[in-house]
């Protein structure tokens, strides 16, 4: 009974039960901090999502497709006529331009023994946890030049753009689409900041600021180079001078004392 409360807990909270909506979700900011960046995306795994197409002795994976939403609503589809799911990659596709592309193959999460999200505090266990529960979109920045690579390559997403995505259940042995979710809300990745616009924190200074505070700043330090050198110079001055006056006097002592000696 405690398990059964613990799996719909996890459920629930991710947003993803069958009952509630059948769609990726973007993970939650306690989960991912900084999501979507500039080229990635962070989704919640489908926990609990297709337990009902789930048969005894069949082996199953998940499929993600992903798209940019400016792709057409007829070129969304992800099965071929005869059920198949389809293989369009990154490259065929534009980048998901054209239609979706397959970003990722992974196992079907385990609705009845789901990672314990209490570990993600604790500083040994979180990686293991996020990995279980999350996926980063986005997150292979090698595949597509690699010659030898040969899974399912997750490049980066393009920044200031918006994409859909989708998880697809596929019987493994036959190969066949046994079940899928809507398409994902739309979701934007991060806009690359042009140098004018970057928050200055705490000053909040404009580019122009930057550049005109950096000149006042060279600027006080050659005043404060020139004061230093007038400020020396004046003190070696003053010091030659001293040493001059003191040579003479002792040179007219010394005069003075020889015609006295000279009568003597």
């Amino acid at each position: 009974m405690c398990s059964h409360w613990v799996v719909l807990a996890f459920c629930c909270l991710g947003q993803l039960c069958a009952d509630q909506s059948l769609k990726p979700q973007i993970a939650a900011p306690q989960l991912a901090t900084n999501n979507p960046t500039l080229t990635t995306v962070a989704l919640e795994k489908p926990f609990c999502m297709f337990d009902s197409s789930l048969r005894p002795n069949k082996s199953y994976v998940i499929y993600l497709y992903a798209m940019k939403e400016s792709a057409s609503a007829i070129s969304s589809l992800v099965t071929t006529t005869n059920s198949k799911p389809l293989n369009s990659t990154f490259q065929q596709t534009s980048g998901g331009h054209l239609g979706p592309y397959k970003a990722a193959l992974f196992s079907v999460p385990n609705c009845a023994s789901p990672p314990k999200l209490t570990d993600v505090g604790d500083v040994n266990k979180a990686s293991d946890v996020l990995k279980q529960y999350l996926f980063r979109v986005g997150d292979d920045t090698t595949c597509l030049y690699d010659p030898n690579f040969l899974a399912v390559c997750n490049p980066p997403l393009a920044p200031d753009t918006t994409y859909r995505f989708k998880y697809v259940l596929v019987d493994s042995t036959e190969v066949i689409i046994k079940d899928q979710t809507l398409w994902s809300d739309p979701i934007k990745t991060k806009r690359v900041k042009l140098p004018l616009k970057i928050d200055t924190w705490p000053g909040r200074r404009s580019g122009g600021m930057i550049v005109i505070t950096s000149i006042l700043s060279v600027l006080v330090f050659l005043l404060l180079a020139g004061l230093l050198a007038s400020v020396s110079s004046a003190v070696m001055g003053s010091e030659d001078s001293s040493a001059e006056t003191k040579h003479m006097s002792q040179t007219i002592q010394q005069s003075e004392l020889r015609p006295q000696l000279s009568s003597e």
